[in-house]
């Protein structure tokens, strides 16, 4: 029977002794298992006392119970009993409090997403034809082992319109739909995908993949009265950071190391030329691969720097919380496991120990949040945040080193053996070394972005795939272990990770490979016949209708309209009818999330979101019929469309088509839009300011083929 954390269900029967979570009795009963019971089972040991049984979450099994004579126990007569027992308790205690000797290590590393990948060899294809990247080979030869074939190239119109959107976040302009329909040099499409990954745009579009999967808030989820001193009203730095990384191509490795320990990186200060005669400072190793870190980097901290913070900060248990919401944003963002399930027990499917656990969130315990400005000085935490200086930073830096002790059941007031800050051991070679540099940050950074971690790079790779194809190869993207799906083409997914570090961890270099793949170019018309034999498209036979993100379809709103603004800088409330910017420039609130966000699937911005998910509400095209947001772009699109008083409507709808939709209208759109427009309207609004807001909340502006 399993012992429910603290926080958790307490199970019938159960009265507890000595604090929660560190001893329970059961009395005059033995639970029942239900299956997913049985599925959690703690394997935890217990004392037979008489009818009682005194539980000890790491004490091994007794081979004969303590027994003694069945009586009516009072719950007096327990707690007497409790406290005969405690000494027999302590000495369980002081055990390991892992089973870490009885996991077969070396087994759990040749489990797929353990084990290191290679580049695999290029698959035998029947259709020689067909594959234009190294990728596509391996497409197609599964396609060929379950008779499939691939769907048809999609047409120009739609493979821009398709890049543009996936590249950037936004449809092309009619003229450069119309270049491109022009161009026909073999290179063209090539050409086309240089000149997106080169726009500043891209950036922002790959920071709204971002964000999410490391958390992006500006404030916390709760808030007593008027008190902001724990909000992060410059957090924009952080996003400015990661869009500017995306941009200029950062490794990937080293865009890892950064969030982590960028202070760690930088060069020393030079010494004080009174206490030195010398004129240059000690510098440590470089970043690898790298040039140098500057001092702009340290926004990059802000990956940990604006995590949650929850009141009364200075007891150990609200701490605690703290650092698992650091163990599970990397674990799960990072490394792709679920780390943080091991903070009251050894993690129940993976190889992942409470010392694993520990020894990270030790990292973090040894780390210090704090908000620090340009030159250094740490701004005081009592300060509100509209009081805050203006060019502050939301940041960590290196605290009191400290090696925490497990807490057993994960209750603060239980506490088992010291363990030392050191990475998860089913990823290192043998057993782990410790952390000494520090609070462990850069050790960890180094841990996590090495060529020889057998799950960075996967995790990336598996992320960017799902980005331009809507789905990802492995179908739980921030779950490797054993509890998480398997990949389905389990060799693409290692040949494109191996790959990556050679590349020099490229996601400009990744992403282009993707996008020129001919598995990128197919249609995504469906086909009755292959849907029979994979509805599901796991084998990518055509390519996937993609709904737009709230990012994406906002944006592209404003852009057709004419009313993009493309500042960044400081966050605005989606709600301010001043705020024209991108959507990635908005402000993200834990407190509250925005209601147009919520209502398009943004995710919770209190934790890590794996993926997002997609749903059709009523309330969706509430919004889109009667929000001030969508009334005032009708009115703008409407006056762009009309500004030529001698411009025909039919040419004014066809313009309208090629502007949101990227292609002429249909015999019968025209027909149906001429004769809308020539019935009169209400006074509210004018017909063509009615036709533009139909157009803006049509299912075609949401998807994107």
């Amino acid at each position: 029977m399993c012992f429910i954390e603290p926080g958790h269900r307490t199970l019938v029967g159960s009265v507890p002794l000595a604090g929660p979570g560190s001893l329970s009795l059961d009395v005059d009963r033995r639970a029942r298992h239900t299956a997913d019971d049985t599925k959690q089972d703690c394997n935890d040991s217990r004392i037979s006392i008489g009818s009682a049984f005194v539980r000890s979450p790491t004490m091994a099994m007794p081979r004969k119970p303590l027994s003694f004579p069945r009586a009516k126990w009072t719950r007096g007569t327990l707690a007497v009993i409790a406290v005969l027992a405690m000494p027999i308790l302590a000495l369980a205690e002081d055990r390991k409090t892992s089973e870490e000797d009885q996991i077969n290590w070396a087994k759990e590393r040749q489990f797929w997403s353990f084990r290191a990948p290679v580049p695999q060899a290029r698959p035998e294809v029947k259709n020689k034809r067909w594959p234009s990247q190294r990728l596509d080979y391996f497409v197609l030869a599964r396609m060929e082992q379950k008779s499939l074939s691939p769907s048809p190239e999609a047409d120009k119109r739609t493979l821009i319109r398709r890049a543009t959107f996936d590249l950037t976040g936004l449809p092309p302009t009619p003229e450069e739909g119309l270049a491109f329909l022009s161009n026909h040099r073999p290179d063209a499409y090539a050409r086309l995908v240089d000149r997106l990954l080169a726009s500043p745009r891209f950036g922002e579009r790959m920071a709204s993949v971002w964000l999410p999967l490391v958390r992006y808030a500006e404030d916390q989820a709760h808030q007593v009265g008027n008190d902001t001193t724990m909000f992060y009203p410059h957090a924009y730095r952080y996003r400015e950071w990661v869009i500017n990384a995306f941009n200029r191509d950062l490794p990937y490795d080293q865009f890892l190391r950064l969030q982590l320990a960028a202070d760690r990186y930088l060069p020393k200060p030079a010494p004080d030329a009174e206490d030195d005669c010398r004129t240059t400072a000690a510098m440590p190793p470089p970043l690898p691969g790298s040039p140098g870190v500057e001092s702009g980097d340290l926004a990059a901290l802000g990956f940990i720097g604006l995590g949650p913070k929850y009141y009364n900060r200075g007891q150990l248990e609200v701490l605690a919380d703290e650092w698992e919401d650091r163990v599970d944003t990397v674990g799960r963002a990072m490394l792709g496991l679920t780390v943080a399930c091991a903070r009251c027990h050894d993690h129940k499917f993976d190889p992942i120990t409470m010392r694993d656990y520990y020894g990270l969130a030790g990292v973090f315990a040894s780390t210090r949040m704090v908000n620090k400005t340009a030159d250094g000085r740490i701004v005081d935490g009592k300060i509100n945040a509209d009081k805050m200086p203006p060019d502050t930073m939301h940041v960590v830096e290196e605290g009191e080193t400290k090696d925490l002790n497990v807490f057993i059941r994960g209750n603060v007031q239980s506490k088992g053996p010291v363990a030392e800050r050191r990475f998860l051991r089913v990823l290192s070679e043998g057993e782990p070394v410790a952390f000494k540099d520090g609070s462990g940050r850069k050790e960890l950074a180094e841990a996590i972005a090495s060529s020889r971690n057998p799950l960075t790079a996967r995790v990336m790779v598996n992320r960017l795939w799902a980005v331009f194809f809507g789905q990802p190869l492995v179908p739980t993207p921030s779950n490797f272990g054993h509890s998480g799906q398997p990949p389905t083409y389990p060799e693409l997914l290692d040949d494109l990770a191996a790959r990556f570090p050679p590349n020099g961890w490229s996601v400009k270099g990744l992403v282009r490979q993707i996008v020129l793949s001919s598995a990128y170019r197919q249609s995504s018309r469906d086909d009755a016949e292959q849907a029979r034999l994979d509805a599901a498209n796991e084998l990518f036979w055509r390519m996937n209708r993609r709904r737009l993100s709230v990012e994406q379809w906002r944006d592209t709103v404003l852009f057709v309209s004419g009313d993009m603004e493309w500042a960044g800088g400081e966050s605005l409330e989606l709600d301010d009818p001043k705020n024209v910017r991108r959507t990635v420039y908005a402000r993200v609130s834990r407190l509250k999330l925005n209601d147009l966000l919520m209502h398009f699937d943004y995710p919770d911005a209190n934790v890590h979101a794996e993926k997002r998910a997609v749903t059709t509400t009523p309330m969706q095209k509430l919004f889109m019929l009667n929000s001030s947001f969508m009334l005032g772009r009708a009115g703008s699109l409407a006056a762009r469309l009309t500004m030529d008083p001698k411009e025909s409507d039919k040419s004014r709808i066809e313009r309208a088509y090629r502007l949101l939709f990227g292609r002429e209208p249909e015999k019968a759109e025209l027909k149906l839009a001429l004769e809308f427009l020539r019935q009169p309207g209400p006074r509210t609004m004018t017909r063509w300011e009615q036709y533009a807001q139909v157009l803006l909340t049509s299912n075609e502006m949401l998807y994107v083929d």
